[in-house]
């Protein structure tokens, strides 16, 4: 063994387990590296040169299914919703306007696989950004019943019997390893992984009758990946991370879809 080898590898003995790890949050549809130039978190990227294609947060649940806040419910509005209450199933070859919360297309591999059992038409899912007089940005209307209405129109108009919509949600923890320590020593070339990064990921997925109203909610089981890292491809290793999660979690939505829940 070379005296460089014996130096490095008696470094990385020497060294010990960093305590602690770096975790970040992050939409499906806002799922770049996060540590990549120009992405802040809930902010709009500063690498996009179209505003129409910036992202500006997600989509309110209670507008999707038309939900009042704030108002008084009685007890025989609850016995009426119970008694109106229908489940709501896709038959085979609906037509669905399909939204991604956050993105104005929906990602291509959740159309492909809709696509095989249903007939698709892509809607956007960016909210409208309003300011309320604390001077705080909202994304939520202010009208959930009247929104779920014009979007209910809007699926109606253009021959569509459901309304998919779907949420998603990206976790990420990197562990420091060992070898984080000398992972910048240019010895013999090489590259010594230094991370490992876990990513799990989670949808919700909300359908809505066109012609009632009615809706169900569902989440598909969560996906898990993880990886071992270098500084260099840390970028790369997390978006293949990202493509594979999206995809599996796609499928396992429309398997449920398509077997009615």
């Amino acid at each position: 063994m070379t005296m460089k080898r014996r130096s490095l590898c008696s470094l990385i003995l020497a060294c010990v387990m960093v305590a602690g790890c770096t975790k970040t949050t992050r939409s499906i549809s806002h799922s770049g590296y996060p540590q990549a130039a120009g992405y802040s978190g809930d902010s709009v990227r500063a690498d996009v040169s179209d505003p129409a294609f910036e992202y500006r947060g997600e989509l309110s649940e209670y507008d999707v299914l038309g939900i009042p806040r704030g108002e008084v419910t009685s007890e025989a509005d609850i016995q009426h919703a119970i008694e109106a209450a229908k489940p709501v199933k896709l038959r085979p070859r609906s037509s669905i306007l399909l939204i991604q919360s956050g993105a104005l297309f929906p990602d291509g591999p959740m159309v492909a696989e809709l696509n095989k059992h249903f007939r698709v038409v892509p809607f956007s899912g960016v909210p409208t950004v309003r300011r309320v007089s604390s001077g705080a940005l909202r994304t939520d209307s202010s009208d959930p019943e009247g929104y779920s209405k014009s979007l209910r129109l809007t699926a109606a108009r253009g021959g569509t019997d459901f309304i998919v919509c779907y949420w998603g949600m990206l976790e990420s923890e990197n562990d420091r390893l060992a070898t984080k320590t000398v992972s910048w020593v240019p010895v013999l070339n090489w590259l010594v992984p230094d991370e490992k990064q876990h990513m799990r990921i989670q949808l919700k997925v909300a359908i809505v009758d066109v012609r009632s109203g009615n809706w169900s909610v569902f989440s598909p089981k969560a996906f898990d990946d993880a990886r071992i890292t270098i500084s260099p491809r840390r970028g790369a290793v997390d978006q293949k991370q990202v493509e594979r999660l999206k995809q599996l979690a796609y499928e396992a939505s429309v398997t449920e879809l398509d077997q009615g829940l």
